[in-house]
This record gives structure tokens, sequence and C-alpha cells, in this order.
């Protein structure tokens, strides 16, 4: 795949991640969207082959950070939060055992 191919596909992907980890949220959408705009655009005259491979290499990364980590939080009084996870986030409760289960 051609380097600016997979620059553009970093570029889609961060967008798609942007509006599924800040759904429903207006500003942190908007900042999200000027901020990656903002880093494409500042590289985008960048002509050596390196640099550019490490630049796919750190949004690759960023949007695995930000797919992975970030959960939103709501107001919804004074003192009181309500977290809205992805359904991505949501991991399967096993019980964690401190005793060995011993041999059958």
């Amino acid at each position: 795949m051609g380097t600016r191919l997979k620059v553009l596909g970093v570029f889609k992907t961060l967008h798609r991640t942007r509006m599924a980890v800040f759904k429903d949220d207006g500003r942190a959408l908007t900042a999200a969207r000027l901020k990656i705009n903002e880093e494409f655009r500042k590289n985008q005259n960048e002509t050596l082959e390196e640099n550019i491979q490490k630049m796919i290499k750190m949004g690759s990364d960023v949007e695995i950070i930000l797919r992975q980590t970030v959960m939103q939080m709501e107001h919804v009084g004074e003192s009181k939060l309500v977290l809205r996870p992805r359904e991505s986030l949501l991991l399967e409760n096993v019980p964690y055992c401190d005793q060995p289960k011993g041999k059958s």
C-alpha cells in the first residue's frame, strides 16, 4: 500500500474513532476534529519517508489509545457523574479466585 493511502487511512480511522468515542458530545467531537485536522495539515508537506512512517505509527497509536482507554462521563447533578462506557470497553465479568483449583 502506498504511503499516501496509509496516511489517508490513519486520518479516516482517527475520525471514525473520534465519532464513536465522543458520541453525543458536541464540544469534544468538534475539538477532536479540529485537532486531528490541524496535526495532519501541519505535517502535509513532509517528504522524508522515515518521518512520514513515524507519524503514521503515532497516529495509529493515538487511535488505539482513544479507542481502548477513553470513556465518557456525564454530569447529572452538582456532585454526581454517570459513566457511559461503549460496548467495546465492557469485559466479561470473570470472578477472581485466590485459591488454585485442586486436581480432580
